[in-house]
């Protein structure tokens, strides 16, 4: 691991190299959270339909709570990597250690809240009494995880920010072992004879990232980084607090658009039964780990647009794009193929109800035709925020939101409404929102540029305090 004032400069080299370089350990990390989430399906699946309904409900309201951890890890990421092309460290660890503060909080109000509104919330969405229960009790026990991934999810974005990417992968690897470990144990009862069921899942999910937490906090402690924890920094500083929030609060907004919009989902399935809604569930969760190669790519190339920004190079903002996009574009071609050709491949073994599983199967064959479109979401989102702009991400994730609610809804109403009506209708918003996404993304790539010291300035820069970006000489 990396020692002293170690860090990777992303402003020079190749880009496609530092995205496969960085990219790999950012996929392990979220592709074993995944997994994680589908081994708890997996052995609650045994515990009947119910159960795999309330636990899959219940994990949308993650999208809330991830809203806000997008928040913190979207601003540490973006300022941090603003700071390293600036080459001005002082800034760097100020804006960390104002994060970990934020971390905190939001982890305290996570758990306040989580005990206050679970059943409200599952009562709202749930198709029946036996869901509301199993999901109600799996939030409650899933609470304490939520809220102690704020404080990792801050220390892996100034990781990332900097470049490194390895060590938070490691520590995400090794809680979600735990954490498989620990799933048939809690919930099955092997080797104890208590099996704690759905209560089981949200437990060992909280054990392992509670260990995962331990890890994470030695391994900065032992290893003097670019970053280190200072709680003589810890003091609020409203301004530097308002520099993160400007900028992770947009992309936060994202998370909470895909909350609406997956609620709204559960809300028009719930007249088909906790089958369609539990088929739903684990179709969403394969999606998500087959959508993590482009999300990782997106996720790697932030930080080079980021530190490319502090630095100046508007040239190497641009290029990280188009080779971002094609890298996405072609690992989402290649996995949509896989679920149109062979879907049983992604979804075996999730649950032995045939209504349930075809109907996953549908799901995954109709949305994956937008896989493309959503790499190209995935990768312009990312350069926002290595832009230091994320308000565009907000405005077309919000399009998409509005243009699928409402005529959802309204579908749902009509005589002969279908669940394909829904499947169809988000392929459509969908791609709207990636053709959106690229208008706003050309239309800010233009007014950041500064062309020449004899040439107009298109537009003033961000808010955020980042060097002027001038295009590199032809």
């Amino acid at each position: 691991m990396p020692r002293g004032n170690d860090m990777k400069d992303l402003t020079d080299g190749s880009i496609v190299r530092h995205i496969l370089a960085m990219a790999p350990p950012i996929m392990v990390g979220m592709v074993t959270i995944m997994i994680c989430q589908l081994v708890d399906l997996y052995f609650v699946s045994g515990l009947g339909d119910a159960a795999v309904a309330g636990v899959a409900a219940a994990g949308n309201a993650g999208f809330l709570v991830n809203a806000l951890m997008q928040v913190l890890g979207i601003g540490t990421v973006a300022l941090m990597a603003h700071a390293v092309g600036r080459k001005d460290r002082q800034d760097a660890n100020l804006i960390f250690n104002q994060a970990v503060v934020l971390s905190m909080l939001f982890g305290l109000l996570t758990l306040v809240m989580g005990a206050a509104l679970s059943r409200l919330y599952m009562r709202s969405i749930a198709a029946d009494q036996a869901t509301i229960e199993a999901g109600t009790t799996y939030l409650l026990w899933f609470m304490p995880a939520l809220a102690l991934e704020f404080i990792m999810q801050v220390t892996a974005s100034a990781l990332r920010a900097t470049g490194i990417v390895r060590p938070a992968m490691l520590v995400r690897v090794l809680a979600v072992i735990i954490n498989i470990a620990l799933a048939p144990v809690l919930i099955s009862g092997w080797g104890t004879g208590y099996a704690f069921g759905v209560a089981g899942a949200g437990l060992a999910s909280s054990i392992a990232v509670a260990i995962g937490v331990v890890m994470l906090l030695a391994y900065f402690r032992k290893v003097e980084r670019y970053v280190a924890f200072d709680p003589a920094q810890w003091r609020p500083q409203p301004r530097h607090l308002m520099r993160i929030l400007n900028v992770g609060l947009p992309a936060g907004g994202e998370f909470a658009m895909m909350f609406i919009f997956m609620a709204v989902v559960y809300y028009v399935l719930r007249d088909f039964g906790a089958a369609a809604q539990a088929g739903f569930g684990i179709g969403q969760r394969v999606l998500g780990l087959i959508n993590m190669p482009a999300l990782s790519i997106g996720l790697a190339a932030g930080p080079i647009a980021g530190q490319s920004v502090g630095a100046g190079n508007a040239a190497r903002v641009r290029e990280t794009f188009v080779k971002a996009a094609l890298m996405t574009t072609i690992v989402m071609i290649g996995f949509m193929m896989l679920a149109q050709l062979k879907p049983e491949l992604l979804l075996a073994g999730f649950s032995n109800d045939r209504e349930t599983m075809e109907i996953a199967f549908l799901f995954l064959r109709i949305i994956s035709l937008n896989m493309v479109a959503q790499g190209l979401i995935f990768t312009c989102s990312s350069m926002f925020q290595g832009l230091g702009n994320t308000k565009p991400v907000l405005w077309s994730s919000a399009t998409r939101v509005f243009t699928y609610s409402l005529p959802a809804i309204w579908l749902s109403t009509r005589p002969g409404f279908r669940m394909e009506y829904v499947w169809y209708l988000s392929v459509a918003t969908t791609t709207l929102q990636a053709a959106l996404s690229l208008w706003l993304l050309r239309r800010e790539l233009r007014r950041r540029l500064v062309l020449g010291p004899n040439d107009k300035t298109l537009e003033q820069e961000s808010p955020e305090p980042a060097a002027p970006l001038a295009r590199e000489p032809a």
